[in-house]
């Protein structure tokens, strides 16, 4: 299971308005190999599922990840930081044993 928070929601709402989504679009989340840790996020909209795909939902956000990414990502929290350390989509994730400095990149 993979949780939004509060503001992570707010911002997905507004980046759907922005960019002309339909509500159909949906929130997929993954991991690929890279960065300085050995593994990154990805975060995209998507209106298509894929074989193997896995469906979540959490505080009205429909979210989708494959199967390999679930693995790395059960448990994890996305938030959205809109401070003075700098804004963006962060991942709280309890698997993450080690994350670099930008919190885009962590190795299990």
């Amino acid at each position: 299971m993979i949780t939004v928070s509060e503001k992570a929601k707010k911002r997905i709402a507004e980046l759907k308005i922005e960019q002309n989504y339909s509500p159909s679009h949906f929130l997929r989340i993954g991991v690929e190999s890279g960065g300085c840790s050995g593994l990154s996020y990805k975060l995209d909209f998507d209106t298509e599922f894929k074989d193997g795909d896995e469906k979540f939902g959490d505080n009205g956000v429909e979210l989708v990840t494959d199967k390999r990414s679930v693995l790395y990502l059960f448990g994890t929290e996305l938030d959205f930081s809109d401070g003075l350390n700098g804004k963006g989509f962060t991942f709280i994730n309890p698997n993450a044993s080690r994350t670099c400095s930008c919190g885009e990149s962590f190795s299990v």
